[in-house]
């Protein structure tokens, strides 16, 4: 087989084996290439000749390494390469100064450009802080479901409703959205002729369809992810706030529920939640009189929270 891979590839090849694996020998040079040893020793001294410093130790732990003053070649990352490296670094909360943060930037810098375009998609629309117990999904899934969003090319998945259950979905991926660790695809789908969020952890393949799309003009992504989440939950909210929807949106976030305008002065926070108290305590942060309308849970939580307040102020 060794005969028809050229010269150069080989050594560039000896170049890649010596640098992996520091020690490496001629013979075990020559196994991998599947030449003698003697050819594997001329490919070194290609390398010496183009002022590549490899180094030679004798001895039974010696080999071959790459030695001090070596410029890098140019980093080659496959789409899934790519994205598997981004997936690992939206693992944990990153700040904007962060230097892991900012060496992901200058990667993403130097990668060809459509593979760096897959990968900075992902990374705008991420909310970081993950949630326990996420499933990291395929990262080859993910980077075609990335690939497919960035190209807009429209795709038929196979989404898992069940362990033993699939559905074929053909959908027009309209973003990848990391929110709290967990991975989200955000699409429209043709059988339900709706907007939909699926799991991306769920996704068990994708095929392209050779159809193309166009996503909404004014779309962002990550909010509508965070309040078609905030929705579905046991308990209904309906929240009248005594303030401007610009004002209410400074202390309410797109993961709280969607807000409506009812006039100048006034905005209604529609949502559900499966943790009443928690909910209460979140809205406490409003700084603007409010009404919590129906849903007597909310309205026992309210009480509930305001009577620890009170507790709490007697400093008892």
């Amino acid at each position: 087989m060794a005969h028809d891979v050229s010269p150069t590839a080989r050594t560039l090849t000896v170049l890649e084996l010596i640098q992996n694996r520091p020690g490496i020998t001629a013979e075990q040079l020559g196994d991998k290439l599947g030449v003698s040893e003697r050819a594997a020793r001329r490919y070194v001294a290609i390398l010496r000749e183009a002022e590549i410093p490899i180094e030679s130790v004798r001895g039974p732990y010696g080999g071959y390494r790459v030695g001090r003053g070596l410029r890098l070649p140019p980093l080659m990352f496959s789409t899934t390469e790519a994205l598997g490296l981004v997936m690992a670094v939206l693992e944990g909360p990153r700040g904007a100064d962060d230097p892991v943060e900012s060496a992901l930037g200058k990667i993403i810098r130097v990668l060809p450009e459509p593979i760096a375009r897959s990968t900075d998609a992902v990374r705008k629309v991420s909310a970081r802080a993950a949630d326990p117990g996420i499933r990291t999904p395929e990262p080859a899934i993910t980077a075609a479901l990335v690939s497919a969003s960035t190209e807009r090319r429209r795709i038929v998945i196979d989404y898992g409703l069940a362990p033993d259950r699939v559905r074929a979905m053909e959908v027009d991926p309209w973003a990848v959205v990391v929110r709290r660790g967990r991975w989200y695809l955000l699409c429209w789908s043709h059988a339900k002729e709706a907007q939909r969020v699926l799991r991306a952890d769920r996704v068990k393949g994708v095929e392209e369809t050779g159809a193309e799309f166009c996503a909404p003009a004014d779309l962002d992504p990550l909010a509508v992810v965070e309040e078609h989440l905030a929705m579905g939950w046991k308990y209904p909210v309906e929240i009248i706030i005594d303030a401007p929807v610009d004002q209410v949106r400074r202390c309410i976030s797109s993961s709280m529920g969607r807000l409506e305008v009812l006039s100048e002065d006034q905005t209604r926070l529609v949502a559900s939640t499966s943790e009443p108290l928690w909910y209460i305590g979140k809205l406490a942060e409003l700084q603007a009189p409010y009404r919590i309308l129906g849903s007597p849970e909310m309205q026992d939580a309210a009480r509930e929270l305001g009577r620890k307040l009170l507790e709490a102020s007697n400093g008892a």
